[in-house]
């Protein structure tokens, strides 16, 4: 649900500043470049947070440890025989 959530709200953001956006400039010679512009803006942003936060949701590679590391955690919490193999 969380997921879904975060979908929709943040792409409704993204779509309310692409589609009302352009709708605020006022007339000037450059309408049309800054149109475009707020409207290109809007897309980019939108896909950089989509494709980072879907990645973020099934990552291909997980956290990794070094077993230096491993080995000193097992050492001090007293489970060194159990978790690391000499």
């Amino acid at each position: 649900m969380a997921v879904w959530m975060t979908l929709v709200s943040v792409s409704t953001f993204w779509l309310v500043i692409g589609f009302f956006g352009p709708l605020l400039i006022p007339n000037s010679p450059n309408k049309d470049l800054i149109r475009t512009m707020i409207i290109l803006t809007a897309i980019c942003c939108w896909m950089f947070w989509i494709v980072v936060y879907l990645h973020q949701l099934n990552p291909l590679i997980g956290p990794q440890i070094p077993v230096k590391t491993i080995k000193w955690i097992s050492k001090q919490w007293g489970d060194a025989k159990l978790l690391v193999s000499k």
